[in-house]
C-alpha cells in the first residue's frame, strides 16, 4: 500500500545528474557555433534547452503515463522515521517515483528490506550504497 512520505524542504534542491553523450562531429561543430555567436551559454545549455523543448512537445503522453503507471512525479524523500511508521503498521511500500526518490543514510538495509517491496524510479535514486544492495533484487 502506497504511503505519504515528507518531502524535501525547497532549500534542499538536489544536485543535477550527469549523463554522458555521443555527438557527431557536425552536430557538435553546429553547437559549438551558436555557443560562440551568443544563443547559448555554453554546450550544456543548449542541450539542457533541446531537451526541455523536447519533453514539452510530449508533455501529454507523460501526464497520461504517470497516471497509468501510478508515479509520483517530483521529489520523494523517505526517513527512517517514515520507514519505521510503514513497518509498525504492518504495511509495505512499493515505491513508484518519476523524478528524484532519496532514502535517507541513517535507513539501515534491514529497515529498507522489511518496508519496501519493490522500487520504481525513473530518474534518479539516492541511497546508501548498504541499502541500493540491499534492495537489488527489488528495484524494477
Amino acid at each position: 500500500m502506497p504511503r505519504k512520505s515528507s518531502s524535501l524542504s525547497a532549500a534542499a534542491k538536489p544536485a543535477d545528474e550527469k549523463i554522458t553523450i555521443n555527438v557527431g562531429c557536425v552536430d557538435l561543430g553546429q553547437i559549438d557555433l551558436l555557443v560562440q555567436e551568443g544563443f547559448y551559454a555554453n554546450r550544456t545549455d543548449l542541450i539542457r534547452t533541446a531537451i526541455r523543448n523536447q519533453l514539452a512537445t510530449q508533455v501529454d503522453v507523460v501526464r497520461q503515463v504517470v497516471a497509468r503507471k501510478a508515479l509520483v512525479l517530483g521529489i520523494q524523500y523517505y526517513s527512517a522515521a517514515d520507514l519505521q511508521a510503514v513497518e509498525a503498521g504492518g504495511e509495505t511500500l512499493q515505491i513508484r517515483v518519476l523524478g528524484l526518490a532519496t532514502i535517507a543514510p541513517d535507513v539501515t538495509p534491514k529497515l529498507a528490506l522489511a518496508t519496501i517491496e519493490s522500487i520504481t524510479v525513473l530518474g534518479a535514486l539516492h541511497a546508501s550504497p548498504a541499502v541500493k544492495a540491499a534492495l537489488a533484487g527489488r528495484l524494477r
